[in-house]
């Protein structure tokens, strides 16, 4: 090995530890905050989801602004309305955004944030709940909040002690804690999760089959008694490869498809009625199904349509397996 190579690989190694030595710290950070975590916990759950009818509003100066911008964002696609307000602005007219109804969450690592002072003031003369984190509990952020959340006194990752880091990451964590206690307390569901996040590939995975299914006269239906000759503009008209054969009620009796069609094809097929030539019991779905499920019982079943039935087995839509595709649904 040349001795650039060995310098090489000694920074490497260096480097390595350095990032064990973090990843290790803040792993120890979370432990501690998680053994630690008591009755305040519940009680800031209650105090942030009070009957108010409002949101929460997050607060933090510096990192703990950045964390708090996060825990906002997590809140509110969760189910629980938040937003961030930035405390300095908040002394600049920004207080106006926080009413009454409202319950703030304030983030100082210290608690003694100068720039939280009139938010928290504010919170004080009109009764506004405040829950706190801070890692210190006799600090003015914590005696003043209706609830505080102390993070335990643990180092800073970085060797002189002083760039928040596990700190921060006890408190982007102990928000991800908050959000998903909130969301276990409403019954918060995935049909909720896909309101709140219908773009990007989690709303293409909970995208439901009655987002993507074709409707009203884009349906391929007949009914028994149609003539084949009938039937086949029909399939032709609509370009899904099949038709569904329905009664009088509108109820799926049959489908019929392509290959119904081949393995009918001698012996006039074109002097019989749908009836005489459909398959019985054909695969269907509920529009309520997600489509990833839809999408899943076609591969398994190597079909490209699904009919898209109600309760009273009605024929209601129909779903192409290129209509998941091109949602991106996979």
């Amino acid at each position: 090995m040349t001795q650039d190579a060995a310098l090489q690989s000694d920074s490497n190694t260096a480097d390595l530890d350095c990032a064990r030595r973090v990843l290790a710290a803040e792993a120890e950070a979370l432990t501690s905050l998680s053994s630690r975590l008591g009755a305040e916990f519940p009680r800031a759950l209650d105090t942030l989801t009070r009957d108010h009818g409002g949101r929460v509003i997050v607060t933090g100066m510096g990192k703990s602004g950045h964390v708090g911008r996060k825990i906002a964002a997590t809140l509110a696609s969760t189910g629980t309305p938040a937003m961030y307000v930035h405390p300095a602005e908040a002394s600049h007219g920004d207080l106006g955004m926080v009413t009454k109804l409202d319950a703030v969450l304030a983030l100082s690592n210290s608690g003694e944030t100068s720039e939280l002072t009139d938010i928290v003031t504010y919170t004080r003369r009109y009764e506004i709940p405040l829950v706190a984190i801070t890692s210190r509990t006799e600090s003015s952020l914590a005696e003043a909040a209706d609830v505080a959340m102390i993070l335990p006194d643990v180092g800073e990752a970085c060797p002189m002690g002083l760039a928040p880091t596990t700190s921060t990451t006890m408190m982007l964590a102990l928000g991800d804690a908050l959000a998903v206690a909130l969301l276990e307390r409403k019954g918060f569901s995935s049909a909720d999760f896909q309101i709140y996040h219908p773009g990007g590939k989690l709303g293409r995975q909970l995208m439901k089959v009655a987002d993507l299914m074709h409707q009203g006269e884009a349906v391929p239906l007949v009914e028994p008694s149609r003539p084949m000759s009938e039937v086949l503009l029909v399939m032709t008209q609509k370009a899904f490869g099949c038709v569904g054969v329905v009664d009088a009620n509108g109820s799926l009796d049959g489908i019929i498809t392509d290959g119904d069609l081949r393995r009918h094809m001698e012996g006039g097929l074109l002097s019989r009625q749908a009836a005489e030539v459909m398959t019985l019991a054909p695969s269907t779905i509920r529009s309520g199904i997600l489509a990833a499920e839809a999408l899943r019982v076609m591969n398994e079943k190597k079909i490209t349509s699904l009919f898209v039935v109600d309760e009273q087995k009605r024929a209601v839509g129909i779903l192409h397996l290129h209509d998941c595709l091109r949602a991106g649904v996979a």
